[in-house]
């Protein structure tokens, strides 16, 4: 089996659960690793943090431009034209990683998926579509690029779901968030959102608040 080059961090030997973690456009599976220790996870938090490296792709609208991506875009609309293919391999390849997560002793249900920006619309679709239960999805500063296509599985309906977003972020518009939570809705699901003071990053309280949340579903 191949799998995807990624940085695991275990934040203690007895490791109990796993969050695969994505980067977004252009950066690589180091890009989150130092949020880690700013999270202060509790001593008895178990957690295999596994951080893939998206391969390296032409992006259309960065000039044809080689970098690390989930998939191709090809206009920065607010529908996002993007290479539906490329997403399903990756969602497919974020699968695979869940599959070793459980084959590894880990059950699904203490599995989380966070993304940030396109690898939050990856999770999304990973997530959403995957035969066993998860603890949950984590959208930072993404969109749900797929809500026209996805058939999500019935062990994922009820999933629990946060969107973090910024309220100044000029990458992915706030809308885009507000959007997404509307489709989810439509499918049965109620995410949680919240928005923060800042651009198409990662604000202080958003760490504070993704701790607490990792927090609760993986109690």
């Amino acid at each position: 089996m191949t799998y995807l080059p990624s940085e695991i961090v275990e934040t203690k030997p007895d490791i109990n659960a796993s969050v695969i973690w994505l980067h977004g456009l252009g950066a690589n599976g180091h890009d989150f690793v130092p949020l880690i220790p700013r999270l202060k996870l509790p001593d008895s938090a178990g957690i295999r943090f596994v951080f893939p490296h998206a391969p390296s792709i032409a992006i259309t609208i960065n000039g044809g431009a080689i970098m690390p991506g989930w998939y191709d875009i090809y206009a920065m609309n607010m529908e996002r034209e993007i290479d539906t293919p490329q997403i399903m391999a990756s969602s497919k390849a974020i699968k695979t990683l869940i599959d070793r997560e459980i084959a590894q002793g880990i059950p699904s249900d203490r599995v989380v998926l966070a993304g940030f920006s396109q690898g939050g619309a990856v999770v999304f679709e990973a997530g959403l579509t995957f035969d066993k239960p998860l603890a949950g999805i984590m959208s930072l500063s993404s969109y749900f690029a797929t809500h026209k296509t996805i058939m999500p599985h019935k062990e994922n309906k009820l999933v629990p779901i946060h969107i973090f977003h910024g309220k100044h972020d000029d990458i992915v518009p706030p809308i885009m968030a507000e959007q997404a939570i509307e489709k989810l809705r439509k499918l049965g699901i109620k995410p949680q959102y919240k928005s923060y003071p800042m651009a198409h990053e990662i604000h202080p309280q958003e760490i504070d608040d993704i701790s607490a949340w990792l927090q609760k579903v993986l109690s």
